[in-house]
């Protein structure tokens, strides 16, 4: 059973990153995002799917770890946790549709600060529960501070 837990515990981000995938890859292939003027430190387009499935594996062994804990440990804040997991996971699709399907950087520049804000309380509420899992999410969260980075100067063009 622990097994089968943690499967669907990776299994919903990477579907979430899969979600979002389908919304990112025909601005990719059309040629729209090779368009922008990006910043120095962007990374080649191949590192985006390689971290991105990374920090999902992470974000689902988090969950796993809170998932795990026995149901009348600290309930209150599981169930948050919870809330608060799926709300960053839709807010992680959201920007891409704003940012490669929409083309509005800027909407997305504004979606990213609430999305780093739901990840930020997320993974303080995971800590709470299992210090670990809070600890997973730290690459994540600093990732969104990258894509904002990226985002902000993009939005700037």
């Amino acid at each position: 059973m622990k097994y089968l837990k943690l499967l669907i515990s990776i299994a919903i981000p990477l579907l979430a990153g899969f979600i979002g995938s389908l919304f990112t890859t025909p601005s990719i292939k059309s040629g729209w995002y090779e368009t922008l003027t990006r910043p120095a430190l962007t990374p080649p387009s191949w590192v985006f799917p390689i971290a991105w499935t990374i920090l999902f594996i992470l974000m689902g062994i988090a969950l796993y770890l809170v998932w795990k804990r026995p149901i009348n440990t600290k309930r209150h804040l599981a169930h948050l946790a919870y809330l608060l997991f799926a709300a960053q996971l839709i807010l992680n699709v959201w920007w891409s549709v704003l940012f490669f399907y929409l083309q509005k950087p800027s909407w997305a520049l504004m979606e990213i600060v609430v999305l780093w804000l739901f990840v930020l309380f997320t993974t303080l509420t995971f800590k709470k529960i299992d210090r670990r899992a809070g600890w997973l999410l730290v690459p994540y969260l600093l990732w969104v501070i990258f894509a904002a980075y990226l985002n902000y100067n993009i939005a700037l063009g």
